[in-house]
């Protein structure tokens, strides 16, 4: 059973398993990616039927895909460095990232 999703593109996030935060950059209503990554890297087998998000990881260079049930609202709600920011947000209050218009 599908569920709606808790996150929404342009929120901070924090992972709750692994030490890191970053802004949500898109949501899938379920999981999206391939069985051989799955089976290879979803090592807690998160359920697939769940939201997933793709996360901008602050500080780094790279974006994770993520189980809902690996997400908390972040409690630090400053701004996010990431490279592909500026490609995807024009305006940052309030804690929010807002999305480009293309």
């Amino acid at each position: 059973m599908k569920s709606k999703p808790k996150f929404f593109v342009g929120q901070i996030v924090a992972h709750n398993r692994f030490d890191y935060r970053g802004v949500v950059a898109d949501v899938d209503a379920s999981f999206q990616g391939s069985d051989a990554w799955y089976e290879q890297v979803a090592r807690s087998r998160p359920p697939k039927d769940q939201p997933w998000y793709r996360v901008l990881v602050d500080g780094g260079e790279y974006e994770t895909y993520v189980a809902e049930r690996h997400l908390e609202i972040a409690p630090d709600t400053t701004p996010v460095t990431h490279p592909l920011l500026t490609d995807l947000f024009n305006a940052f209050s309030d804690g929010i990232y807002r999305r480009r218009m293309h």
